[in-house]
Formats: structure tokens, sequence, C-alpha cells
């Protein structure tokens, strides 16, 4: 499947187990490396957000008091997304919050998380780390909209996907690197990224 859904959230803190909630959920679609269409909204989950999360993010009390509540926004970006499988920076903190707040929505999770961060580990060992604003700059990706804000961060971890597919097309001959390719390289242990990618190469599209 060339759709691919690039999602971001933005949060009261690191994990849903600990009480914290979404506050903002953006999801970029993307297929055949063009982006065709975008989900972006506030969400009102009914808790306070530390002032500090406000200062790194510019989400506040007051912007979401007037947002629509977690459960309406979280069922409609499902609908958004309906099969269509995810990529996030980060993944296991982007797909944590994905299904606390479908579960608390009454909605299934069913989409399989790919993530840039693993991927670009195997891929880029040579960037200084793997934070998503370094592998911006390593890749010389053009910055959009405000870091620590769902979409501008979602845009951006969509630029960073379409860097990896053309790097897998063109350096390592891989004729069709779809999310499911994606998903069994940052499975790969580092150490067989070689092997594997030679597996890889010249598969038919």
């Amino acid at each position: 499947m060339s759709r691919i859904g690039v999602i971001d959230f933005e949060t009261t803190g690191m994990s849903p187990a600990m009480g914290d909630r979404a506050t903002e959920v953006a999801i970029v679609i993307t297929e055949h490396g063009r982006v065709v269409d975008r989900y972006q909204s506030l969400m009102n989950a009914g808790v306070h957000i530390p002032s500090f999360i406000t200062g790194l993010t510019g989400i506040s009390n007051a912007m979401v008091a007037t947002a629509p509540t977690a459960e309406v926004v979280m069922s409609d970006a499902a609908r958004f997304v309906g099969k269509t499988p995810l990529v996030a920076h980060n993944a296991a903190f982007d797909r944590k919050f994905w299904q606390a707040e479908l579960a608390r929505a009454g909605v299934p999770a069913l989409q399989p998380f790919a993530c840039t961060l693993l991927v670009s580990r195997r891929l880029y060992p040579q960037s200084p780390n793997h934070k998503l604003g370094t592998l911006v700059d390593f890749h010389h990706i053009q910055r959009t909209g405000a870091a620590h804000r769902a979409l501008a961060d979602a845009e951006m971890t969509v630029e960073l996907l379409h860097q990896i597919q053309h790097d897998l097309r063109e350096r390592h001959h891989v004729a069709k690197p779809d999310h499911g390719l994606l998903m069994a390289l940052q499975r790969c242990a580092k150490a067989a990224v070689p092997v594997f990618m030679r597996s890889q190469a010249d598969v038919p599209a």
C-alpha cells in the first residue's frame, strides 16, 4: 500500500498510563510521495495543561477550553485514517496516545505503526542523533511551522519519510519502500541491516 498516514500528538505529558492526555493531533496523508490530505485539531480532554507544557508547545488551557472534546476529535481522526497504516517519529509515544485516546472514545485502534526514528537509526548511523529536528537539519529539509505543534511536526516527519523512501529506492535499490518494508527494517538488528537491504534490492514494484 502506497498510502501512509503520518501522525503527531501534543500531550500533557509522557504517558497515558500516568494520566496524561492528548491536547492536539495532526495526521498528514501521503501517497506516491505527495501529500494528499491533512487533519488537525486541538482537543479538550478535561485535564489541566501544566505551565511547562504550555511553554514547550504554546498550547494553553484557554485554547483547549473551546476545542471539541477528545472523544469527538479522536472519532473524527479514526474516520479520517480509516485502514491507512500510520507512521510517526518516535512511534512508541504516539502509538500509546492513539490507542489510549481511541479506547476512551470506544473506537478500536487497528492501524500498524512504523517509526521514522527507528528506521533512521538503521539508515543514517552517521547522524549526530535521531531527534526529528536533528534529522531535518541533517537532510537539509525545510522547516515548516513551529516545532512542538502537531501539524508542523507531522509535516516535517512526512518530509523525512519521503527522504527515507527516496534513499531506499536510489541508494539501496528497493523498488517498493512501502509501510511493510519500513516495519521490517525497524525490527532489523542494526548489524543485520546490510544483509537485509541486499535481500530487498530490486524487489518488483
